[in-house]
């Protein structure tokens, strides 16, 4: 492992170790101000070996242990969540005797570490060495960075969705189509990689071939609502659990429909940071290219375009952590010490926020 690839794993490990004695501290400091809500979701899944490792089991990590114990069922909202991260939470939990929060945090763990690396690497081959580091800086003071370690899927797609790039770069298209389509089976925005990957695929010298590759993905993806067809009998379980449980819809306005909705529910919050992801989707387009623009806009699309009646842009912050064209952008345009300086506290600061809130059962992203 190069230099610059071992900063990249080291500045996960220390993120994460933070983070960890920032939320245990948090728990023994204000453990009176625990969210009173949380008995809704505090349920005995949840609970593994103690409050140091549960603290990373909250809200939707109920959902994901849930299917890794026992599979999917209808009506439901667990369709919602795909199979491919409760899939190896589930193996790796039988292995430990039944800890299903110790093997989510574990694979969130190991994933992670594996997607900082590919990161580093990604960004160095885009924008040099010295960019690269500061990318995988930011990344690791992301405000919702605290998911990397959590009960939740988001180190898997990140390492999945980057390393079907770094391998399209290489021309290997036939495996950055089966670690798309992997990525497809951990998230629905994973299919957003075929559009991107397209693009890469068609300036290949072997275009016919390259494009089969990158037809492996909506192949991969397939296999999700077979199954759930075949389980449930609802192969479109998945769609309808959103639409039902957290009252998603197709807005009339399109593209425009999460900042409409926003501004009608008056979350301005989630509206600027929409608004940033997307500036920073196009600053990825310019610096980086086509296909990384089209992944970081199609990506977008599906928040934007499928607002809730309730939250229209519902955990807008935690997908934005995960398109990764969007960090190198960040670090593309802040080569400025000085402006590098000021984005580093506002990240650091928004991030220690979230772990707080996160430690006390509230609502982050």
């Amino acid at each position: 492992m190069r230099a610059g690839q071992r900063t990249a794993l080291q500045l996960f490990v220390w993120s994460r170790l933070t983070a960890w004695i920032l939320a245990a501290g948090t728990l023994l400091l204000f453990r009176s101000s625990l969210n009173p809500e949380r008995y809704r979701w505090d349920r005995p899944r949840i609970h593994d070996l103690g409050s140091a490792l549960d603290v990373w089991a909250r809200w939707d990590s109920d959902w994901y242990i849930q299917i890794a114990q026992h599979g999917y069922v209808w009506p439901s909202a667990r369709p919602a969540f795909f199979p491919l991260y409760p899939l190896l939470v589930g193996g790796i939990g039988r292995l430990l005797g039944g800890h299903y929060v110790l093997a989510g945090v574990l694979v969130s763990l190991v994933a992670g570490g594996l997607a900082f690396v590919l990161f580093f690497r990604l960004a160095e081959l885009k924008l040099g060495a010295s960019t690269a580091l500061r990318a995988t800086f930011f990344l690791a003071i992301f405000p919702t960075t605290l998911f990397f370690g959590a009960v939740y899927s988001e180190s898997l797609f990140l390492l999945l969705s980057v390393a079907s790039f770094l391998l399209a770069e290489r021309a290997q298209f036939r495996w950055a189509g089966v670690v798309a389509g992997l990525a497809a089976l951990t998230r629905p925005v994973g299919l957003a990689l075929v559009p991107a990957l397209a693009v890469l695929a068609w300036r290949s010298p072997k275009r016919r071939r390259a494009l089969t590759g990158i037809a492996i993905v909506p192949a991969l993806f397939s296999l999700y609502p077979l199954v759930l067809w075949i389980w449930l009998g609802h192969p479109l379980a998945f769609l309808t659990a959103q639409s039902g449980i957290w009252r998603r819809h197709l807005s009339a306005y399109g593209p425009l429909g999460g900042f409409v909705e926003g501004f009608r529910q008056h979350a301005v919050k989630d509206v600027a940071v929409a608004a940033v992801l997307v500036f920073l989707a196009g600053v990825a387009w310019r610096k980086l290219g086509a296909a990384y623009g089209t992944y970081a806009f199609a990506s977008l699309l599906l928040p934007l375009m499928w607002p809730s009646d309730t939250h229209a842009l519902w955990s807008i912050a935690r997908f934005g952590v995960v398109l990764f064209p969007l960090v190198f952008a960040l670090a593309a345009l802040t080569r400025n010490r000085f402006v590098a300086g000021l984005v580093t506290l506002g990240l650091a600061a928004w991030c220690v926020d979230s772990v707080v809130k996160w430690a006390l059962w509230n609502w982050v992203a």
